[in-house]
């Protein structure tokens, strides 16, 4: 590490286990963290016991001074931020920062967002990428603006979206790509090298928070469209969809060859194959939960959950 990077002063900002290897990366590097920023404890679980964030664990760990503010609009949190003396503040994975706060530091503020910005601006970037059937994405590092997504972009990595991905795996890789994009941005920043590159609006996709009815099944649409959605959505929130009241999650499924030539939403069993009919093909569902019960396999649910062929996904 240079002279320059190890006197800079940061803070650090996220809250869930896709910030911790960002945070760790900084640690590991040598950078001097003023203090850490993240969301106050919430209550989890059947106990609903008050549980640390993930970024509170590592930052309790490493003996880091630790904010948790219940308002970031409050003066208060500003001058505590102040009071850290930062140089710089890295964003991963928290909520909307006001101009008060952000501005705070003599070199700004910047965010790892987990798309390839302009694209996918929004709060689930990797569901929606992976939904709309995109065969790429990666991370970005851009300035804060008051704006939310739109600031300068200074570091971009891509990665392949897998066909056998699911937005669970392409997380854990970007959290770990943003990890080392995060250490080199902070470089760039301390070396007085970084140019951040206006962002072209018209080229801008939305990936807005994803909510329940987000998550329900429409069979009335093409087999591979709804399998991206499936894996779009796995292993949280999870596509889902009812049969005789009861709902059933989906997480893994795969597209026939066989067309289909019955009315969209009709369950085709044989054996142990559960195959349900869209607008072109059958869609062979892989992995299952009954909404209470274990995900699993469909050989194994279909042993302890009963359906009939010609029966109905609603």
């Amino acid at each position: 590490m240079n002279a320059s990077l190890q006197a800079l002063r940061i803070v650090f900002m996220g809250t869930p286990g896709f910030a911790v290897p960002s945070l760790t990366a900084l640690l590991d590097e040598g950078c001097t963290l003023a203090g850490v920023v993240t969301a106050p404890d919430k209550p989890r679980g059947r106990g609903r016991q008050l549980s640390p964030t993930a970024v509170k664990e590592v930052a309790l760990a490493r003996g880091l001074p630790l904010l948790q503010p219940a308002s970031l609009k409050d003066p208060a949190f500003a001058d505590a931020v102040r009071a850290l003396q930062p140089d710089l503040i890295v964003v991963v994975a928290f909520r909307i920062l006001p101009p008060a706060v952000f501005t705070i530091p003599r070199l700004g503020a910047f965010n790892l967002h987990a798309s390839l910005l302009p694209r996918y601006r929004g709060a689930a970037p990797i569901n929606w990428a992976i939904i709309n059937g995109e065969t790429e994405t990666g991370v970005t590092t851009f300035m804060l603006q008051e704006q939310v997504d739109t600031g300068g972009i200074l570091l971009q990595e891509r990665i392949p979206i897998l066909p056998t991905d699911d937005a669970g795996s392409v997380h854990d890789r970007l959290a770990q790509l943003g990890a080392g994009t995060v250490v080199r941005t902070v470089r760039l920043l301390a070396e007085g090298g970084a140019a951040p590159k206006r962002q072209d609006d018209g080229l801008a996709t939305p990936a807005p928070r994803i909510f329940r009815d987000d998550c329900r099944i429409a069979w009335d649409r093409p087999a591979q469209e709804i399998a991206n959605r499936i894996r779009g959505l796995a292993p949280h929130p999870t596509a889902f969809s009812t049969h005789n009241g009861r709902v059933i999650k989906f997480y893994r499924s795969e597209v026939l060859q066989e067309p289909a030539h019955v009315p969209p939403g009709t369950l085709a069993v044989t054996g142990t194959r559960l195959a349900v009919a869209t607008t072109d093909k059958l869609l062979a569902l892989t992995e299952l939960q009954q909404e209470g019960k274990k995900r699993l396999g469909v050989a194994e649910f279909l042993r302890g959950y009963p359906v009939a062929d010609g029966e109905r996904f609603t």
